[in-house]
């Protein structure tokens, strides 16, 4: 491989990784307006049905004496927080593209009145069953 070759890669690869920060920072790390502090949103699905709303949210390394949940006007609310290194032994960091510190995530929920019904911590996610007060 030619000298010239080499850098090209080189540079294209630093690139590449820099696209990637960014966009795993904008995917993860937003300013939460109710709170001055800087957080990650963690991810979710939701699903609607008969009986209420199921979330799902991805919270890998999160321990559970470490994460809230609440109903709050008119929105569930999961606050907590995921240790630096969580499950990682001690060494050199070659790579962190999951989210630590302070988490917050507040989803509105439709208009109605709702109550939490199942909160389940298991194999990195918060499952929570929210059924609809008739």
């Amino acid at each position: 491989m030619r000298r010239q070759d080499a850098t090209a890669w080189m540079l294209a690869e630093a690139v590449e990784q820099l696209q990637t920060a960014e966009r795993l920072q904008r995917q993860f790390f937003r300013m939460v307006h109710s709170r001055p502090l800087f957080c990650w949103e963690p991810p979710l699905d939701m699903v609607a049905n008969r009986n209420g709303l199921c979330l799902v949210l991805a919270l890998p390394g999160v321990a559970p004496d470490r994460l809230e949940v609440a109903l709050e006007d008119g929105a569930v609310v999961v606050r907590g927080e995921r240790s630096f290194g969580a499950g990682l032994p001690a060494g050199e960091i070659l790579r962190l593209e999951i989210p630590h510190g302070r988490f917050e995530r507040r989803v509105a929920l439709p208009h109605g009145d709702y109550r939490l019904a199942e909160v389940q911590l298991e194999n990195g996610c918060l499952r929570l069953s929210i059924e609809q007060v008739i």
